[in-house]
This record gives structure tokens, sequence and C-alpha cells, in this order.
């Protein structure tokens, strides 16, 4: 395994995903080991990271901004140089093991890896296309295109020469992701994903897709704490988010303050995750309980004492594991249509389990009206769980080096 997001002193799920990988996949009997980076120490990791194969922290140089925002461009050639630096770090022990998985952030590294080493790589964000993963600027979705057009997240009013560098930049990135999964197979977490890059690549043998998990032995540690209790009264809503305008939050509960005073009373919301936003949220609404960060563990363990889960996201997410947690755990969850999160219907037990909607607004106003239940068990199986994924990843590695063209 090898991802630059690891080790991290705050996990996010793109990390606790990898770690989950690896440890069902030692358990179903192979030797595994995780390439990471060299800028975190594993004793500042916390308890969280857990493996049981051996360590190389050999990635380096993936924060280095090359004056991109000073420059107000993307420059030419930063990627390639961060992408084929993980590749030399990769290939230097290729030769030790039967397959490479990579997760991370960088998917031109396919580029710099060549055709006979067997190379799989799971993309787990929009990243494959634009440069900053996530197709959401200005406070709104970008379905552009065009690589001009990438110039204006890196400068408001971007002149003739930072058009013309960013455009390079952005044909250039995208010409060796697309020759990288021509050579070596790729792993998308939804089908949104694919579809994404088909609007910008075309037609092609890109991947396949593998959906999201979650990791069922973390999940069934805070069942036991699991609230069930219908109170009419007061309505417990837990988020769990990064506080910065693509995750919505913001919006949510500015959205929620438009509400009449005595539903506001009605919903007491607690909210894990830190960001740029948290110091403004907290000053503005102080009926809210922020706790800043916390653990993929303690989030849901909140998330199983909360009556309802909302994630507030106005961006497209790939396939979010908050909304996969908050299903499992029996919880109705509360998210906007967007990205591919109406794909995550495969997780619910009830066609209402996972309220969806087209905007904020409507959102607030489902919220304002729902009244709490005991109508969604707790899953007696996990779906799609880690020794699944396990399973059908385990049949790709067997395959023979190369695109995947099923």
């Amino acid at each position: 395994m090898v991802s630059e997001d690891l080790p991290a002193t705050g996990m996010g799920g793109l990390a606790r995903h990898v770690l989950a990988l690896a440890q069902a996949l030692t358990e179903a009997g192979h030797q595994v080991d995780l390439m990471g980076n060299d800028d975190v120490s594993i004793s500042d990791a916390g308890e969280e990271f857990e493996i049981s194969g051996h360590f190389m922290p050999a990635l380096h140089g993936q924060f280095k901004g090359w004056k991109e925002l000073t420059l107000g461009c993307f420059i030419p050639y930063k990627r390639s140089v961060t992408a084929r630096r993980f590749a030399q770090a990769v290939l230097r022990h290729a030769g030790h093991y039967d397959v490479i998985h990579y997760h991370g952030h960088l998917p031109n590294i396919a580029y710099f890896i060549p055709p006979n080493i067997n190379f799989i790589q799971t993309r787990h964000d929009q990243g494959s296309d634009c440069l900053i993963h996530t197709r959401f600027t200005r406070d709104q979705i970008c379905r552009a295109t065009e690589p001009s057009a990438c110039a204006r997240c890196r400068s408001e009013r971007p002149t003739r020469w930072q058009q013309a560098l960013s455009s390079i930049a952005v044909q250039q990135f995208r010409s060796q992701v697309a020759a990288g999964f021509r050579r070596h197979k790729t792993v998308f977490v939804s089908d949104f994903l694919r579809r994404n890059l088909v609007r910008s690549f075309g037609p092609g043998p890109w991947g396949v897709t593998v959906p999201n998990f979650v990791d069922g032995t973390r999940l069934c540690a805070s069942r036991p704490a699991a609230d069930y209790a219908v109170d009419n009264q007061r309505l417990h809503i837990f988020i769990a988010a990064k506080l910065y305008p693509a995750k919505g939050v913001a919006q949510f509960l500015h959205t929620l303050s438009l509400l009449p005073l005595t539903q506001q009373q009605r919903l007491q919301i607690t909210i894990a995750g830190d960001g740029p936003e948290l110091d403004q949220l907290r000053q503005c609404f102080s009926s809210v309980n922020f706790l800043g960060w916390r653990s993929g563990h303690d989030s849901v363990a909140l998330a199983a004492r909360a009556q309802a889960i909302v994630v507030p996201s106005v961006c497209e997410e790939a396939c979010a594991s908050t909304i996969i947690e908050g299903l499992l755990l029996g919880k109705t969850v509360f998210a906007l249509a967007l990205g591919g999160t109406p794909e995550l219907t495969m997780y619910a037990s009830a066609p209402r389990q996972l309220q969806l909607y087209s905007s904020m607004r409507a959102l607030v106003d489902g919220l304002s009206t729902f009244r709490s239940h005991t109508d969604y068990p707790l899953a007696p199986h996990i779906p799609n769980g880690s020794a699944e994924t396990a399973g059908r990843l385990l049949a790709l590695y067997r395959l023979p080096p190369g695109p995947i063209t099923v």
C-alpha cells in the first residue's frame, strides 16, 4: 500500500480506508506493508495508525507549493516532478511485492510506473482531472472541462500569461493521467467518479468501480453506545466535516437560522471538525456544540449517540464514509443529492433512511419537521465491508499488469 496521507496527526477518510483495507488483507493471510510520507512520525500519528507490516517513510515533496498561489497560476511540471519522485520511491521496492496499490492525490504516478509492474490505484476524489481535487471553486461546483478555465482556481482575474501557464499545466497533468490509466489498473470508489472523468477524457478503459467501505470492527465497537430513544422535544443532530466552504456547514447553519426560533431551539447540533471557518462559526452560532477535530473512533461514537446525521456538503462528494457509517448505525441521514451520494442508498435499510434534497433550504425544511424513530435497525451485516472489498481487490490484483478492460 502506498499513500502520502499516512501517517497523519488527523486522519481523514482516505487514510482510514487504507488502514482498514490493509488490515482486512492481513487477516486474509497476506503480507501488507505500507509506504507513506516522511513528514509525520508514527509516534505523532496517534493510536489510530496501526499496521501489521513494515512501514517505509519514503514519500516527500507533496506539500511544496512552487509559489502557485503567489504567482496566481498552476505551474507546469510541478505535479510531474512530485509524481516521478513518488514513482521512483515505489520502484526501489517494487521487486519485493506482487502488487503495488496506490491511494493518493497524484494519479499521474501511473505514468511513471513501467507497464510490467503490477500497479493499481484507487481514486478517492476528483483529482484525476481537477488539480485542486474537488471541482469546487468560488463557492460553487465547477463543471468546466477546458483547461483554460482552471486558471480561475489560482487567480480571481487571471491574466493571459496566468491562463496560458495554467492551461499548459492542466493539459500536461491530464495527458499523463490518461496515459497512466491506459497503462495500469484503476479503481474508483463511486460510479460518479468514473462519469466525471469521461467529461474531460472521453470514453476509454478508465477502470472499474469498487465502492467505498467502512471499518466494520470500529463500527461494531460503537454499536453498544447507539441511542435510539425517541425524543420529539429535542432532536440530537451530529455533523462530522472539515469546516471550509465545500463541506457546506456554514451554509447549513445560516439556512437553519432562517427557521422560526421554536424550530431552531428543538435542534441540538454537535459538530466534529476543524478548518478555517471554525472560529467564525463559533462566534456566529453560540448554541452549536463545536468539538473541533475528533478521531474517526470518536466521530463514530458521537454519530451512534445522535438521532440524525447531517452531511451538508455542497461539493460533489465521491463516496462519503460519514454517510455510510450513519446508515449502518441505523440513523436517518440528511444530505444533498450531489456527486456519488445517491449511490449510497445501497447501504440504507429502508427507502427514506437516506434523505436526499435538491437544495440546502429543502434539507433544512425536511430536518425541521423530522421526528425521530427506531425504524432503522443496526445493519446485521455490513454490505461492501472491508472483507468483501478486499476480496474484490484481490481478484483485480491477480489480473496481469495492464488496464482493467471489463
